[in-house]
């Protein structure tokens, strides 16, 4: 039975003009995550990554902190990529946002985005520039099978918060709801873990921040 540690990237740069790229508490909260790793005697067998920046950032980050060198190469599945929530917002209000640098505006992103994400899994809308909700689900089980049946022992993904969520409510079937509930609450570089057969994967943990447990490091704690 092997091991997969699911990793939300770190905080990235919400409100930006590039979100995808991680912020200087986004890259203090990577290199922290691979601290931990290293202190607690851990080491990967294999590793996973989206193609997107903030994805790469943060496994250079835990890479970092762990102490590895570039043997630890991640094997690059743009199925892992996180979902556009600009376009998914833009299907349903076509006019431009003001940009979420209040909490007022920072609510109604989010309003938009889980209505938005409800009519995007329902087949509803079809987003500019996005794959179909189910094809977007076929690239995280895509990698779940990959898993389950070419690794062992530890493995790493580092990925975002939609397709993290979507393999959990995979592996536990839940609703299309719950699984929203459960992307939208998803904190920045926290840890979930699948044990794994060849067979099946199981849930042992979800959305843990062991790394950041210490009073020094409440602050770092962020869902952006």
């Amino acid at each position: 039975m092997g091991t997969l540690f699911l990793v939300r990237h770190g905080q990235a740069s919400f409100g930006a003009d590039n979100y995808d790229m991680l912020s200087a508490m986004g890259q203090r909260q990577s290199l922290r995550l691979g601290e931990y790793f290293k202190d607690r005697g851990l080491k990967f067998d294999g590793a996973l990554t989206g193609t997107l920046k903030r994805q790469v950032q943060t496994l250079d980050g835990i890479r970092e902190g762990m102490g590895q060198d570039m043997s630890l190469q991640a094997l690059a599945w743009p199925g892992l990529n996180e979902y556009d929530s600009a376009a998914l917002i833009s299907a349903i209000h076509p006019y431009p946002l003001e940009k979420p640098d209040n909490p007022e505006r920072y609510r109604q992103h989010f309003r938009l985005l889980k209505d938005a994400l409800a009519q995007w899994m329902a087949g509803v809308i079809s987003p500019r520039g996005m794959p179909s909700y189910v094809d977007f689900v076929a690239g995280v089980t895509s990698a779940l099978d990959h898993i389950r049946t070419h690794c062992d022992g530890r493995v790493l993904l580092v990925s975002s918060g939609g397709p993290i969520a979507t393999a959990v409510g995979h592996v536990l079937g839940t609703s299309p709801e719950t699984t929203i509930e459960l992307n939208l609450r998803i904190r920045n570089s926290s840890v979930t873990e699948f044990a794994f057969t060849p067979k099946r994967h199981m849930l042992l943990t979800y959305n843990t921040l062991p790394h950041l447990d210490a009073p020094e490091h409440a602050s770092w704690v962020t869902y952006a």
